[in-house]
């Protein structure tokens, strides 16, 4: 972004989804409420994993950072966003767009790495139990979740740094909500082959080899569910995956079918519907999905509850000794 011999914007101004006002004011209070509930969600399952003795596992130790993941890429669109639905002008700077394409290309391709992280643990834990400790030990989770941001964040700089290098010369209109990579190089002058090329390429690996992972993770556990012979033991056995392949399903089916289209199958009016569900209506459904079914999550839950309203009596308590 420091070179002469191309042209910068000095701002870019977002479509959006509509100019209508009504209509702009009842999406900023859905949209509101989706990232309260998000917010609130992944939040408070942060806190239980890491303040409950029974979900100290490489699982949840997973879905932590897989919430974390959820807050901070939705952060990095939302409140722009909101802000846009009451604003007469929706801009931003080009300093700006690059830091949230940065930021939101890096979390979801982290994202990408953590949940093939769970389907491995998923895989360890049904596939070989006896080994289990070994193969999901401390060092092994920490290494995957480095290897998540570090992957997500070398990935994204690249995308960026190619992105920002090209000219605007022509309009500043971003068909979008947010700066994502597709709409601004739809607004270059200059060739961005390049850009297309590893754009396919980088998020065509990262995403096909995750979920290639994640396929084979789950045919193993598939052949080692239908060995079992009691259907009870099936049946429950498979239950503990549920819940991921649900996540993983809504994550991958708006990835795939954003990023690994042909340039020429682009709609950007299409790709802003799709962007809507994966990148502020999916992180509010995580937390749900991980905890509507799992006991686990549900107990621990209860006993924060139950701390809550015994030191909240506690508290009472002491008020009315002090008042007496």
């Amino acid at each position: 972004m420091l070179e002469s011999n191309y042209t910068m914007p000095t701002e870019f101004l977002f479509v959006g989804f509509t100019d209508y006002l009504p209509l702009r004011v009842t999406l900023f209070l859905v949209f509101l409420m989706v990232y309260t509930l998000t917010m609130v969600g992944n939040i408070l399952l942060i806190i239980l994993v890491n303040n409950n003795s029974s979900l100290q596992t490489p699982m949840y130790y997973f879905l932590s950072n897989l919430s974390f993941l959820d807050i901070s890429y939705s952060t990095a669109i939302t409140p722009k966003m909101l802000a846009n639905f009451l604003a007469s002008k929706k801009s931003i700077s080009p300093y700006g767009c690059a830091l949230q394409m940065f930021f939101f290309t890096s979390f979801a391709d982290a994202e990408c790495l953590i949940l093939t992280a769970m389907a491995y643990d998923r895989y360890a834990a049904i596939c070989n139990p006896l080994l289990y400790s070994t193969l999901m030990s401390r060092r092994v989770c920490v290494c995957f979740i480095v290897l998540a941001y570090f992957s997500g964040s070398t990935t994204s700089l690249v995308h960026v740094c190619l992105t920002f290098r090209l000219s605007f010369c022509g309009s500043n209109i971003v068909n979008h909500f947010f700066c994502d990579i597709p709409p601004l190089l739809a607004l270059s002058c200059t060739d961005t082959q390049i850009n297309q090329l590893l754009l396919f390429a980088l998020c065509g690996f990262i995403q096909t080899s995750t979920f290639v992972v994640i396929f084979i993770s789950y045919f193993c556990i598939l052949i080692t569910v239908l060995s079992i012979k009691s259907s009870g033991g099936r049946s429950k056995t498979f239950s503990t995956c549920a819940s991921h392949l649900i996540a993983v399903t809504l994550f991958y089916g708006a990835l795939l079918f954003m990023y690994l289209r042909p340039t020429t199958r682009y709609s950007l009016d299409t790709d802003k519907v799709v962007a809507v569900f994966y990148t502020v209506v999916f992180p509010m459904f995580n937390p749900i999905i991980y905890s509507f079914r799992n006991k686990d999550v549900k107990n621990a839950l209860k006993k924060l509850l139950e701390r809550i309203g015994y030191s909240n009596e506690w508290y009472l308590n002491r008020l009315r000794i002090v008042n007496i």
